[in-house]
């Protein structure tokens, strides 16, 4: 896929959280945008949406008058808050196709133009920040992506209650956060429990494909992954042949570079993709 314009549109994950430094002071501002010290909408705290500041890095920011606009006349068909309700995918896009969800989809760069290229496939984000999911809404809207649905909340949660098991035929994970310090390292989404908890949804065959720029993360995915029963290696990083499996696999491989992306390659990140798929049994 060509590259895609996320100018100003970095995702949560890859955009640093706010010092403290950044909050000094900012008292009055944070009561006029709604959001506590911690950045976090005071509306959300508590609720569900944030059940555990772990796996993902909360946002400060209102949405714009013309992103709330959107969202009142979008959200109600394509987007949903975590529930105990199961999805019924094809109810909610008024079609059977196969579905793939993304993990952390942040403002929906990637999301938009994999959606686009990929019409064949129902495709539901996931993300909790909703400035974030604002600029994915108004991209829906602007470019009237019919195959995108939302789902704010945090995803162990999503995957664990509204996701019914072997439903899936993808779920994609790129650039989650790195928590690189040693002492969060418990934080990070792809823990052992994850990897069996995405394996479950998958349907036999499904597609599990996870990016990292991060070496370390990169190191410890390929650890944890290999540890999983139920997946077996589809490309060269998780220990499998990608040309074996390309063909006969039921998601491309591919996926959009965006230009934020783009800049960390041009600084010399390494990007480190691992695909595996789901035992057929």
């Amino acid at each position: 896929m060509d590259a895609v314009n996320d100018a100003a549109n970095h995702t949560a994950e890859s955009v640093p959280g706010p010092r403290s430094a950044d909050l000094a002071g900012d008292g009055d501002h944070a009561a006029r945008e709604g959001v506590d010290r911690a950045g976090i909408d005071r509306a959300d705290r508590g609720n569900r949406l944030y059940p555990r500041v772990t796996s993902f890095r909360s946002r400060r920011g209102a949405l714009t008058p013309q992103q709330q606009q959107s969202w009142e006349r979008m959200w109600p068909r394509i987007g949903r808050d975590v529930s105990d309700e199961k999805l019924d995918a094809d109810a909610w896009f008024g079609r059977s196709a196969p579905l793939i969800v993304e993990i952390g989809c942040g403002t929906g760069t990637a999301t938009a133009a994999m959606a686009q290229a990929e019409p064949e496939f129902n495709l539901i984000g996931v993300e909790v920040y909703k400035p974030g999911v604002a600029q994915l809404v108004q991209r829906v809207e602007r470019e009237q992506i019919e195959n995108i649905r939302i789902l704010r909340g945090d995803a162990v949660d999503v995957l664990e209650h509204m996701v019914a098991p072997e439903s899936l035929t993808g779920v994609r994970v790129f650039f989650p956060d790195p928590w690189p310090k040693a002492r969060h390292h418990k934080r990070r989404l792809l823990q052992s429990a994850t990897f069996t908890l995405i394996a479950s949804r998958l349907r036999p065959g499904g597609v599990l494909h996870v990016a990292t720029d991060h070496a370390d993360y990169a190191e410890w995915i390929a650890e944890v992954g290999k540890g999983e029963s139920q997946l077996i290696g589809m490309n060269e990083a998780t220990g499998g042949d990608s040309a074996r499996y390309l063909e006969t696999a039921p998601i491309g491989f591919e996926r959009p570079i965006t230009k934020f992306e783009g800049k960390g390659l041009r600084a010399g990140s390494a990007i480190t993709e691992f695909i595996w798929g789901k035992i057929e049994s």
